[in-house]
């Protein structure tokens, strides 16, 4: 599976222009990354837990969806496209359907990591041939920027919020890669927006076409959530890399395998000094806090690279 950037780029878009989302949205650069991987002859399905990606892309009667489109609840976007994949292979089976499908997922952090947790966990489990797509904003920003079990320590969230009696959300940001991983399906991978989208496109490519249920949780950070200028995400992506923050990896068939490892692990500080977020880490009075981020991180990064060296 070549990389070819022209030949990609000229494929035609599955998330058409027009929609609602902000500038600087990481959402709608993953998504159309993902749709991008898909061949031109195959048709697909899409699902769409309840988030900012569903209320700016798809009011009725208008969508900038050009494949059949489904929006789901917060809970059961899994549940959703099981179904939909069941009732297609018998319909296929039965001579009723010709075509090619491909039935790929998307939810934010807030409907993946929490509210559609079992719904997602069920379809993996059940090994329907899906994709789900989770794109990783760190916070239920369609409802004001809340926290979730994505949300980083210590970030400024409207219900972790910074103050006298607080640094922000105590507690780390759960691994769900690792998680679902663990539901031991045919491919899982972590990934970002990274320059070319080389790194997203062919672990989407993979997941669409590898047979079985597979998994992609994908950083796509969030210019209003995290407080930075609309043009500084793709090093905010970077440097999310860099400082071993969000690694890059995969997990085929159970094997963990490592898709980047920086030459100069930089410090985690480059990282959060780039969000509005974290502006209460860099006071004097919470250096501790910053030793303690990165202890963190390395903790991290060392149990993923023994899994990656079995």
């Amino acid at each position: 599976m070549a990389f070819n950037f022209k030949e990609v780029m000229n494929k035609p878009e599955r998330l058409a222009p027009g929609h609602r989302m902000c500038a600087g949205c990481g959402g709608t650069i993953a998504a159309r990354t993902v749709l991008r991987a898909l061949k031109p002859e195959d048709k697909a399905v899409i699902g769409n837990a309840t988030g900012c990606m569903e209320v700016s892309t798809f009011m009725y009667p208008y969508t900038a969806w050009e494949d059949s489109y489904m929006h789901n609840a917060f809970e059961n976007a899994g549940a959703t496209l099981s179904g939909i994949e069941t009732a297609y292979h018998a319909l296929k089976k039965k001579g009723k359907i010709t075509d090619n499908y491909k039935f790929i997922t998307f939810g934010g952090d807030g409907g993946t990591y929490d509210i559609g947790l079992q719904s997602l966990s069920g379809a993996m489990e059940r090994n329907h041939d899906l994709v789900y797509v989770c794109y990783d904003n760190g916070a239920y920003m369609n409802t004001g920027i809340q926290r979730s079990s994505a949300t980083p320590m210590y970030a400024d969230t409207t219900t972790t919020p910074v103050g006298k009696v607080s640094n922000g959300k105590m507690q780390n940001r759960k691994d769900l890669a690792s998680i679902i991983a663990n539901h031991d399906i045919p491919y899982v991978a972590q990934s970002t927006l990274l320059g070319t989208m080389k790194d997203l496109y062919e672990k989407s490519e993979k997941a669409i076409y590898t047979p079985g249920a597979a998994f992609l949780n994908v950083m796509a950070p969030c210019p209003r959530g995290w407080r930075y200028e609309a043009s500084d995400i793709m090093q905010i992506c970077k440097l999310a890399v860099e400082t071993c923050y969000w690694p890059l990896f995969e997990v085929v068939e159970g094997k963990w395998i490592l898709n980047y490892e920086p030459k100069k692990k930089l410090p985690i500080e480059d990282f959060l000094k780039t969000q509005g977020r974290f502006k209460h880490l860099f006071k004097p009075e919470n250096e501790q806090l910053l030793v303690q981020y990165q202890e963190e991180v390395d903790r991290r990064w060392e149990d993923l690279l023994f899994k990656c060296s079995k």
